[in-house]
């Protein structure tokens, strides 16, 4: 008994001493297992968060129930272009995330501290069409740090007041400051406060981090607006379909996505692959297969239109 006395004080110890490198007070979740363990009791266990699911069977079976909620998930995109495509989807999960507390009746803003450098690139976010997408605009805030360092702390202090129901922190590229270790005081944050850290990553690509999930995010060609009838509406643009690919999870193997986004209901739809048209042959990044081609053969580019002939000048 003695020597499990001694070891707790030890583990109390040094997350005070982690607590002070760090310059912040001893931890409550430490101070109350003292006060517990001195009062004869056994250690408050804190209750399990249920995940934010996307309401896809195959990717909340992939990623275990869906997102956690007190923990970091990265939206990467590989390419400057595909930027649009990973905010874009931190901002659908986000306002899911709204719909779920505002039906439990907590009514939290939305943290949005924005990169510098990515601005620049991408833009900031439009905030009069956030309705429109299914956020709720005054319940929105935007952050705008100089630098890394003063954005690394604002989004460090942001979640760990839990003053938010999330906080997405968009990083252009691979910064040299901003890797493993600054990835793990987040994480230890976001665990600690229990909220959500949505990290969008623009241009970047993959490296070890503390996030629990990592999607790369591509954008796919979206069908034609329904009709109340059911038709299609000719030459209109329906919603926003995105190309997801798990890049990290305790899969095996990396598993790609095509989801819809309806932004009235604030849900996900699954998209059949066979549905999008996509150039013969084109084979997917990850998977490999080969997609449906076109009449011309299952390797033969599509026609060029009639041949002409010219008369050799002499």
């Amino acid at each position: 008994m003695a020597q499990h006395a001694l070891a707790r004080e030890r583990l109390f110890a040094l997350r005070e001493t982690i607590a002070r490198l760090e310059g912040k007070p001893a931890p409550a979740l430490a101070a109350a297992e003292r006060e517990a363990l001195a009062e004869g009791g056994k250690t408050p266990q804190r209750a399990i968060l249920p995940p934010l699911a996307f309401g896809v069977e195959c990717l909340d079976e992939a990623l275990e129930g869906g997102l956690p909620l007190d923990a970091i998930t990265e939206f990467r995109s590989a390419l400057s272009r595909d930027a649009g495509a990973a905010s874009g989807l931190a901002m659908a999960v986000a306002a899911r995330l709204q719909k779920q507390e505002a039906d439990a009746g907590r009514f939290l803003p939305l943290l949005w501290i924005g990169d510098a450098v990515g601005t620049l690139e991408a833009g900031r976010p439009y905030v009069p069409g956030f309705r429109d997408f299914g956020l709720s605009p005054e319940r929105f805030l935007h952050a705008a740090p100089r630098k890394l360092d003063e954005a690394l702390w604002l989004a460090e202090a942001a979640v760990e007041s839990a003053a938010f129901s999330a906080v997405i922190f968009e990083v252009r590229g691979n910064p040299a400051h901003f890797g493993l270790t600054e990835s793990r005081r987040l994480s230890l944050r976001a665990h600690a406060a229990r909220r959500p850290l949505f990290l969008v990553r623009q241009a970047g690509a993959e490296e070890a981090s503390s996030a629990a999930f990592r999607l790369h995010v591509e954008p796919a060609p979206s069908g034609l607006r329904p009709l109340p009838d059911g038709s299609k509406l000719s030459g209109s643009i329906g919603n926003p379909i995105f190309r997801l690919t798990l890049e990290k999870s305790r899969n095996p193997a990396p598993l790609s996505f095509l989801l819809e986004w309806n932004p009235h209901e604030r849900q996900f739809l699954p998209v059949a692959e066979p549905n999008l048209v996509r150039p013969p042959g084109e084979q997917s990044a990850h998977s490999g297969a080969q997609l449906p081609a076109s009449a011309n053969g299952p390797h033969r580019p599509p026609a060029m239109g009639a041949l002409l002939a010219f008369e050799r000048a002499s």
